[in-house]
């Protein structure tokens, strides 16, 4: 993609992905295997979609949320509180079959991910029919963001829907297990944001994608794909993003580490709001850094209070 494309904020920014329910476990010392290990657990709602979703609400963002849960009291739980963080969820599907989804994470005590591991198969019940079902919700949207949790089919549905619509696409590979259900539609998406290792599955480097100059190198090569803008997250080293006319690097602020989940997709979502406000690029992404950075200081995937106000203030 490379034509200029309008946004239009007025219109709800259309969300397709994952939702689910987060445990996530900071261990107070060396994992110790075979045996119990202290640790401070905690739960809340997550999901890469659905974190997503929330983010761009708290931002002020209208937006519709697609995804699916199972017809349980955490499926209610979880779309009542995206409701009340201003989410249209009245377009969910609740699956009989599936249990809404889990995300069981390991932290360590500087707050770096252990191991996670998840159960989303709750997210097979969206199937590409179903998405068809809800075209009007493409025809209604200024933009539509997707996470790699979508089953093949599905991710295929939804990326002819959007392409139809006109609409601009937008994507997160997710994790590395799931990253290459993204590289035949590089050509169509306006914006991917993969971490490191996402980034090197994506541009089929035979290296990891460690440190700034490879960061920078594997955005220009997402680029040379297709993609017009493309962000990697370098955790503690800050972001690195490309398009057709730029390129940069922008540090990781200084912060204490309490929890990792979310702080990507909360960096999505502020970028995607930026986007969306006729924010400069380079702006944008200094604003998704600073909103990575105050979700990495809370406990939970995402921040209750979240505002361009606040992100300007600790800019």
């Amino acid at each position: 993609m490379t034509e200029e494309l309008v946004y239009n904020p007025e219109k709800p920014v259309l969300v397709i992905g994952a939702a689910g329910v987060d445990l996530v476990g900071r261990l107070k010392g060396g994992l110790l295997p075979s045996t119990s290990n202290p640790a401070r657990i905690r739960s809340s709602f997550g999901g890469v979609g659905r974190n997503v979703a929330e983010n761009l609400a708290r931002l002020g963002q209208a937006v519709t949320l697609l995804t699916a849960v199972g017809q349980d009291p955490a499926g209610d739980q979880l779309l009542e509180d995206a409701a009340e963080a201003g989410v249209d969820v009245s377009h969910v599907l609740r699956s009989s079959e599936q249990p809404t989804g889990t995300y069981l994470a390991v932290i360590n005590p500087e707050g770096g991910l252990q191991f996670g591991l998840d159960d989303m198969r709750a997210i097979a019940a969206l199937s590409a029919e179903h998405v068809r079902l809800h075209a009007d919700l493409f025809a209604q949207a200024s933009l539509v963001f997707m996470d790699a949790n979508l089953p093949k089919e599905t991710l295929r549905a939804a990326m002819a829907l959007a392409r139809k619509a006109g609409l601009p696409i937008c994507a997160d590979p997710t994790s590395q297990t799931l990253a290459a259900r993204l590289k035949p539609y590089l050509p169509r998406l306006r914006l991917v944001a993969p971490n490191a290792a996402e980034a090197a599955i994506l541009c089929g480097y035979d290296f990891d994608v460690t440190g700034r100059r490879k960061a920078l190198a594997a955005a220009k090569c997402l680029v040379g794909q297709g993609v017009d803008i493309a962000i990697i997250a370098l955790a503690e080293a800050g972001v690195c993003y490309a398009t057709s006319a730029t390129s940069g690097h922008i540090p990781a602020m200084r912060t204490e580490i309490l929890d990792p989940t979310g702080a990507g997709d909360a960096l999505t979502a502020t970028v995607l709001f930026a986007l969306l406000n006729d924010i400069p690029i380079d702006d944008a992404v200094r604003l998704g850094v600073a909103a990575a950075s105050l979700t990495l200081r809370y406990r939970g995937a995402v921040v209750p209070d979240l505002s361009l106000e606040t992100l300007y203030d600790i800019l």
